[in-house]
Formats: structure tokens, sequence, C-alpha cells
């Protein structure tokens, strides 16, 4: 399954991130402006599909300093959030295909539900994903100051008091979609669930931390600030986490008899658009050589440990088959994304 992949990937690149950061000096010999000398020559907007200081936004500013040394020129991080990431999808591929214009997001499942659900007009094959470096599986938690204690007890509290229980999620998220199932084969009215949207990890996350929900289905890893305000229920995983103390999804709905697919989490990273690589190889090849440099610094993976933010380099390659991958895995559950 996907998330089997995923893991024995990130075991790989684990390995591979340390070769790579001890060998740092030598591991990428050739200098980058062999490939374009003239680029880049004025700041690289960095286009984040989301609102500040969700999971995204943060990874992109933590890069965005490390990363303008190595190319030479300042970052300038915008955030145009809405429509699931279409908004700035849009504006990414509207903006001229030169390379001075990078898609920061996490990418799956955001942008394969823009196309099966939001009517996109573009493809994924209209971008080029230079690197996915942060994967994170979901966890479905409640406040902590909620009276619920298993994921059952929610999900029988939906089925019994339609509207009772309030859930927070990102628009169009693995989260959203798993809220979604998790009711789906329960034979739950979707209507039961009190379901608030937002366009912004940050914000759903502030939602659940200050009680103005009960539920919340979102990212386990960019939950981490917002720890001590919940009770986890479960992690959507077929094997248990060591940073959360909750069973699998598909333990948790034992009790009920029934099982959910295991949704793939966040595929969060960088792309340009398909045609700036096909214009501008050279630059490119730059751009990319670039975060794979950056992430190779010891000084680069400290921070973004300390920050509790992924930094794994798969490459261009890698990036393009996951994001093939999760596209088709949502493609089969994309009905159930009605609002």
């Amino acid at each position: 399954m996907l998330m089997k992949k995923l893991r024995k990937l990130l075991a790989a690149n684990t390995l591979l991130a340390s070769a790579t950061i001890a060998t740092a000096s030598t591991a990428v010999m050739t200098s980058t402006t062999a490939y374009a000398s003239d680029y880049p020559n004025k700041p690289v907007n960095f286009v984040v599909g989301f609102g500040v200081g969700g999971s995204a936004d943060r990874m992109t500013r933590a890069m965005s300093s490390f990363l303008a040394d190595e190319l030479g020129e300042p970052i300038k991080v915008i955030n145009k959030k809405g429509a699931g990431t279409q908004i700035a999808a849009n504006y990414v591929l509207n903006r001229p295909g030169d390379g001075y214009t990078v898609f920061a997001s996490t990418f799956a499942p955001y942008l394969s539900n823009t196309i099966l659900k939001g009517n996109a007009s573009y493809t994924i094959e209209d971008f080029s994903y230079l690197n996915f470096q942060w994967f994170d599986m979901d966890l479905i938690a409640v406040n902590k100051e909620s009276p619920y204690q298993s994921l059952q007890e929610v999900l029988e509290t939906i089925r019994n008091e339609p509207n009772k229980v309030r859930a927070s999620v990102v628009q169009g998220s693995a989260g959203h979609l798993m809220l979604r199932l998790l009711l789906d084969v329960n034979n739950i009215p979707q209507e039961n669930l009190a379901l608030v949207t937002y366009n912004s990890g940050g914000k759903a996350r502030s939602a659940v931390a200050g009680g103005q929900v009960d539920l919340i289905s979102i990212s386990a890893q960019g939950s981490e600030g917002i720890r001590e305000f919940l009770r986890p229920l479960a992690i959507v995983s077929e094997e248990r986490s060591n940073k959360w103390d909750a069973p699998t999804i598909n333990e948790a709905l034992k009790p009920m008899n029934t099982e959910v697919a295991v949704l793939p989490g966040s595929m969060r990273g960088f792309a340009v658009s398909t045609e700036f690589k096909q214009k501008h190889p050279e630059r490119y090849q730059k751009l990319s050589t670039a975060i794979q440099n950056t992430l190779a610094s010891k000084e680069v993976q400290s921070f973004l440990n300390k920050s509790d933010i992924g930094g794994v380099w798969v490459g261009p390659e890698k990036a393009d088959a996951l994001m093939k991958q999760n596209y088709e895995t949502f493609k089969k559950y994309a009905h159930l994304l009605n609002d």
C-alpha cells in the first residue's frame, strides 16, 4: 500500500540524508552557476497555497532564508489561500514560466482534490514537483476537555444526536475525506456532523484547541504545537505512532465491526510549472540542486528537527511518481467530498 511505500521511502531517505550531510562538501560538486549563470538575478517568489501559520507556510518560511543563501537572491513568501490551494495553483500557472515563481504547498491531497472536486482547469501534469520533504499521517483527536474518550463514542454520538458534535478540517484535505469516509462506512448520515471547513491548518487547529469545535482530523506532525489541548483518538496509519498515544484507525473501529481504507497523509514540498521546466531546464536544475544542497546542510536539518518540520530529499522523479499515486488513490473516494 502507499503508506507502506512511504514508510520505506522515508527510512531509506533518512539514511541517504545522513550520508549526504556527512559528505555535503563533496556530494554535489558541480557548481550551480554552471547550469544557469544568469539565474536568479532578482528575488524569487514562493507561493504558499494556505494562510499564515499552517504546516506548508511554516515549512516554506523555515526553508526560505537557507534557500536564499544557496541561490544568492532573496526569497519572498506569498500566501494565496483559498479554494483548497486552487487559487495559488492558478496564480503560479498564470505567472511567467521563468523560475521566479515557485509553488510551495501540501500537494497531497489538496492538488488532487482541486482537480477531482474543484473543477480546476489544470492537471497534475501541469506541475513539475521539485521535492516532497515533509510526509505526515493524519490524527483524529478531540479537545481534551470534551467528554469523548474513544472514536466509537464520538461516532455513536454523531449517529444518535445530530449536529451535537462539531468538527474542524482543512477543506479538501485527507482529514476532511477521512471524516466523510468514517461516517460512510458506519452508515451515519453525513449531515449529522456539524463540519466546519478552513483554508488553513493553523485556523482548524486553533478551533479545536480553543474549544470552538470538539473534533479534528488533520496532519499529526503539524499538530505538535497544540498537543497539550488534545486527546488523540486514532492515527490514520497501519501502524501505531511512537509520538501519539492512540490506536490505529482500524483498531479504533474494531468495536464497531467496520474498517476504512488507510488514506495516505500529507506530502509537502515545492513545485514549478511544467512550462518552466521545459523552457528553462538549466534553471530548473539549478533550483532543484539548491533545494537538495539546502536539505544536505547540518544546520538546516537541525533547525527543521527543532521546529518539527520534515526535511527529506526524494527528488523530482520520485516526487512525481508519488503525486500520481496520490491522485489515483483519492480519485476512488472523491465522491464523498460534497459539502
